[in-house]
């Protein structure tokens, strides 16, 4: 799966052609690969039982989503057995196919779930034939997988109009395919992440479509110690926010992927069924964008959403935001996404918690480099100032693990903020468009960053104290001597104080003679 996430990306046309599903299906085993680096256990159901977890924990997309079900399926069924039979291995798939199927509110024929459940089918008549022998089971089951998949390429309109098979299906053959070398063989592939090096075309067909909702939506939802979670309440009332909703999981922990224009509310109503986590809402129409953009521009800009850059500049520069996580108490918001800046000045005056804002952890810009990765030649990230923040140093975590696969990302510290940075990526992302290489626009980015300076004038420095960013002291003086506060980024991309107004009467036009 990791040698082939590009392929996977560029046949992804169904539920919508956003071009991620070889990204997210390789998140999703990744996952599976950490939990099992550590100490396997020897008892062969502990072992799925971890790989199932694991597999929840990380699903990413709506065919992870389904793997990671069909694996917790074959879990429950052989989670207390030490030694699997090859009669075992049959009950456990088949179980996995059904769970798989029973996750999602509307299963479509032409999918992985197609293939899971041929594929159990196959397992369970060889089983209760004369093969006793997993290598012997694996062999003889291909050819019928493989038939399977090819059909998928007649089953669904879509499917049928690119002249390709489902993505998601081709995934879950590539993993059966592993598993069969190393039966014959036993050789493990060295390749721990998705690995990008092909200049493959997007298929074609519906190519550019766009889908009706607009965010795939997902999060962890963890019950509380007394009530169990209720997966078929839940599916049911989350059927009425979006679309390709898959509900995977236990009474336990669940993970819930669904397209909706309205991220907040699936949240929200995940967060009465248990403490909600792992929030992600991916534009898909910034992504089928990226997946179908014009061959001549090679570089993909990437930022985080404190650079405050108008959404209609974000789509026509073809710009893409990584959120920051905002929390008011115990509730969090993706910044922009499911909290709009309005509705931002709404809550700080209501809310008697002051919120606070976390960087984006290194997976989410992992997940957006590895996308942008399979569609672009290369990408150039420009972060908010790192004297102010972790993001810098996530985006640097997340771009040294991309980079080794073949595919350069290259992360710029804006040394600035709010519409500083945003001026900065504007200028990258309209070189990129001309068709610079990297290093062009990077270094427009460069160049941007030693000819801008960013300048607040606060209407009140009550908010500044409490988030830390101005001392006590500066609020005390400041309103001792009616003066208005102004906060700079410096050269050296710290955010503090960058001078005063005298008085509180006409501030914006003072402000402007002053910048």
């Amino acid at each position: 799966v990791f040698a082939r996430a590009d392929h996977l990306n560029k046949i992804n046309v169904f539920p919508v052609p956003d071009g991620d599903t070889g990204t997210n299906m390789a998140m999703t085993l990744h996952a599976v690969l950490l939990a099992l680096d550590r100490e396997p256990p020897v008892h062969a159901g502990a072992l799925l039982t971890r790989i199932a977890d694991a597999a929840i924990d990380g699903s990413r997309g709506n065919s992870g989503a389904i793997l990671a079900q069909f694996m917790l399926g074959a879990g429950d069924k052989a989670g207390h057995l030490a030694r699997l039979t090859v009669a075992d291995f049959a009950q456990a798939v088949a179980n996995g196919a059904a769970y798989a199927r029973d996750a999602l509110t509307q299963p479509r024929e032409g999918t992985i779930l197609t293939v899971l459940r041929e594929f159990a089918r196959e397992v369970e008549r060889l089983a209760a034939g004369a093969v006793g022998d997993f290598r012997t089971l694996f062999a003889r089951s291909m050819q019928r997988v493989h038939d399977t998949l090819d059909a998928t390429r007649g089953q669904l309109e879509e499917l049928r109009a690119a002249n390709v098979v489902d993505a998601g299906a081709l995934g879950f053959v590539d993993v059966l395919e592993g598993v069969q070398r190393y039966l014959e063989t036993g050789e493990v592939g060295t390749a721990v992440a998705p690995i990008h090096r092909g200049e493959e075309s997007m298929a074609a067909g519906l190519a550019g479509a766009a889908g009706t909702q607009r965010y795939c939506t997902e999060c962890l939802i963890t019950a509380g110690s007394a009530a169990a979670l209720d997966l078929r309440h839940l599916r049911e009332d989350l059927s009425a926010l979006g679309a390709s909703l898959v509900v995977s999981g236990s009474q336990r922990k669940a993970r819930v992927h669904i397209h909706t224009d309205d991220p907040e509310s699936v949240f929200r109503l995940a967060a009465r069924y248990g403490e909600v986590g792992a929030q992600k809402a991916d534009d898909m129409h910034r992504q089928q964008s990226a997946a179908h953009h014009r061959k001549d521009q090679r570089v993909a800009v990437v930022t985080d959403s404190a650079a405050d850059i108008p959404d209609e500049l974000v789509e026509d520069l073809g710009i893409h935001v990584v959120p920051v996580r905002i929390h008011f108490g115990t509730h969090s918001y993706l910044d922009k996404v499911t909290m709009s800046p309005p509705e931002f000045y709404v809550e700080l005056a209501r809310n008697p918690e002051h919120p606070k804002t976390s960087q984006p952890p290194p997976g989410d810009f992992r997940r957006m480099y590895e996308f942008l990765a399979s569609h672009y030649q290369a990408v150039v990230s420009v972060e908010l100032t790192s004297m102010a923040s972790g993001t810098y140093n996530a985006a640097v975590n997340a771009a040294t693990r991309v980079s080794k696969e073949g595919r350069p990302v290259l992360v710029v510290d804006s040394l600035n903020a709010s519409l500083g940075l945003g001026l900065i990526v504007i200028a990258a992302a309209e070189r990129a468009r001309q068709g610079a290489g990297p290093e062009e626009v990077a270094a427009a980015a460069r160049d941007a960053i030693a000819r801008t300076s960013t300048f607040a004038l606060l209407a009140t420095v009550d908010y500044a104290v409490k988030g830390g960013r101005v001392p006590k002291i500066v609020k005390t003086i400041a309103d001792l001597l009616n003066l208005s506060v102004i906060l700079a980024a410096h050269p050296n991309g710290k955010v503090g104080l960058g001078g005063v107004l005298w008085g509180r009467r006409r501030r914006r036009e003072r402000f402007a003679r002053w910048v």
